[in-house]
């Protein structure tokens, strides 16, 4: 059985880092996610993944550090966790999940935290999972996200998003979209979203976050990827060429 390793400054640049784009046209794309990585590592983020080439791994952050809007002090955050294709059904999850717990046990945290959504929705980990592992509803936030805990007392505070994330609503009009490179998936569509829109006349208003301190004063609790129209909260999804000419369709576009 192949062993769990972690991803860190010495190993990066030769690792495959599991959920991102293996051909050559992701090459840009990987490094981002790269560089981001190596920028975290700094702050404590723990990159963990099985020893072969797949989309198994856990990554995790001191949540007074994690590239989200809550107050959740003691914590460590899941930024994410994937366990896909041929390895599901091998322990491989559980396995992952437990090396973040001994992690966080050991460096004296009150629990873990996670955002998710009561329905199994892309890029988020799958809340029936967590429930299984121990995981409870701490907050949630509009229109479908909810912030899970694994306490390890039952003393430990209850994590809370931040009100600037809650509403899923800005006051910026029209299509607005706010990712970061925690993703690789999102350097590599931006920029053709963005294409398609100004294709048929549209435009999207692009907020790249790029700190810490913009992420966890963010409008939506998922950082990574969060698109809006007319004020409302719309996606996490990363839209790829196809789902975002359906949805520039379906809005008259």
């Amino acid at each position: 059985m192949e062993g769990i390793i972690a991803v860190t400054t010495e190993n990066i640049d030769s690792e495959h880092i599991c959920c991102a784009i293996t051909d050559k046209k992701g090459e840009t794309s990987v490094s981002s996610k790269k560089a981001w990585l190596k920028e975290r590592f700094r702050d404590g983020l723990v990159f963990r993944k099985l020893d072969a080439r797949g989309k198994v791994f856990i990554e995790y952050i001191p949540a007074e550090k994690a590239w989200c809007p809550m107050d959740a002090p003691g914590y460590l955050h899941i930024n994410c966790f994937w366990v896909s294709g041929q390895y599901k059904g091998k322990g491989h999850a559980s396995r992952l999940l437990e090396t973040c717990v001994e992690d966080a046990k050991a460096k004296g945290c009150c629990g873990l935290t996670v955002v998710a959504s009561e329905k199994k929705r892309p890029f988020l980990s799958d809340a029936a999972y967590l429930k299984q592992k121990g995981f409870l509803a701490a907050d949630t936030a509009r229109p479908y996200f909810v912030l899970y805990y694994l306490p390890f007392t039952e003393t430990a505070p209850v994590p809370r998003f931040k009100d600037c994330a809650r509403q899923g609503v800005i006051e910026e009009q029209g299509m607005v979209l706010y990712y970061t490179n925690q993703c690789p998936h999102t350097d590599k569509y931006v920029p053709v979203i963005v294409k398609l829109a100004e294709e048929r006349g549209a435009k999207i208003s692009v907020h790249k976050i790029e700190t810490t301190a913009q992420a966890q004063s963010a409008p939506t609790p998922f950082t990574t990827y969060g698109f809006f129209y007319n004020g409302e909260y719309v996606t996490n999804e990363i839209f790829g060429p196809a789902k975002f000419e359906k949805f520039l369709s379906e809005h008259g576009f």
